[in-house]
């Protein structure tokens, strides 16, 4: 099924096969780590057109996401003769695809590349939409482009080589994909049993969530507009995930996510009315699910200063995507020092 470039495989080999079909170059380029060199490569390596192909492996972790990982990408690509016409394969989850995408679109002035999603996360989030980036300074996707990927594959038996916590983590994205779409797809969404995940179920919302974002995306590719709806619950997200870094408890992005979402949603109720039931029942799904992220009042301030650096901002306010309901999306929201501080009183309430 082809959902604006992103095809969502039931035979993997065959829709690469296609996917690489269309290239004329003669260098391909596999990036991957350590984790989908493991266990997903060997479902592809048999690919006669990959028979050839340069292998790049860089360790697991958004930790690895950086500059640092980026040179040494770019140095391989260069001591292997790689030219304009090479093209790239990213084989990962979202770490590999943010970074592979960057890398691929800054070298020689840009090579064309393919997504190969092996997690619900990136599946659902980074490989699709054409974002790419790495961190910097400590701050999340800090240096990046947008430059979407020639194709993106999705294959769902890739999950099951993930354990419960990343499963969650990618179901935080479809959380947030339901939340600027539909009561339906909301009440959809809610229903997925997180206790015992049914593949085959999952299927079919993952592709519903993909279709939301590609809709969004087609409408604003450069996120000057309507895109700013996918940052829901982020602002709070990526200042959380940081943190956790700084303090040794380096929390998953969609966990992140669920807290930020959490957050964004008590904002939007202060603010712009969002029901009070509807952010119950995520705030239930949170602690159930995801556990909540303990910090003290230092963690406030140290919080609040990263916000003040998270790069939706376009003055000295913090930018916050809100919702008046389920669907209702208002871009272009600020909240005052006090506000948010109000919403981590809200957050460890709990």
């Amino acid at each position: 099924m082809d959902l604006s470039g992103t095809i969502i495989s039931k035979n993997i080999v065959n829709d690469v096969q296609n996917a690489i079909a269309g290239y004329s170059g003669t260098d391909i380029f596999i990036l991957t780590d350590e984790n989908s060199l493991k266990y997903c490569f060997p479902v592809i390596k048999d690919i006669p057109s990959l028979e050839n192909a340069h292998i790049i492996t860089i360790p697991a972790g958004d930790d690895n996401k950086n500059i640092e990982s980026s040179v040494k990408i770019w140095q391989y690509l260069s001591e292997n003769n790689a030219t304009r016409k090479s093209l790239m394969i990213n084989l990962g989850g979202g770490m590999i695809t943010d970074i592979g995408g960057f890398v691929a679109s800054t070298f020689k002035r840009g090579i064309k590349y393919i997504n190969i999603s092996t997690t619900l996360l990136g599946a659902v989030d980074a490989a699709t939409g054409g974002k790419t980036g790495i961190n910097f300074l400590g701050l999340k996707n800090e240096i990046g482009a947008f430059n979407p990927a020639a194709s993106v594959l999705i294959y769902v038996d890739f999950f099951k080589t993930l354990d419960i916590e990343n499963i969650r983590s990618g179901y935080a994205e479809m959380v947030k994909h339901a939340l600027i779409d539909t009561q339906e797809e909301w009440e959809s969404v809610l229903k997925f049993n997180l206790e015992d995940i049914d593949f085959e179920a999952l299927t079919p919302l993952v592709e519903r969530s993909i279709r939301i974002k590609e809709k969004v995306v087609e409408q604003d590719p450069k996120e000057e507009h309507l895109r700013k709806a996918l940052n829901l619950g982020h602002t709070f997200a990526h200042a959380f995930e940081t943190f956790s870094y700084r303090v040794k408890r380096p929390a998953l992005h969609g966990y992140a996510v669920m807290w930020g979402l959490l957050c964004e949603l008590y904002l939007s109720h202060l603010k712009l009315g969002f029901p009070k039931d509807e952010l119950l029942r995520l705030k239930y799904m949170t602690k159930e699910y995801y556990g909540m992220f303990s910090f003290d009042c230092d963690g406030y301030e140290a919080l609040y200063e990263l916000m003040t650096h998270d790069k939706k901002n376009e003055s000295k306010d913090i930018n916050f995507t809100l919702l008046s309901d389920v669907g209702k999306i208002n871009i272009n929201q600020t909240a005052s020092k006090e506000e948010i501080f109000e919403v981590f009183d809200f957050y460890l309430m709990g």
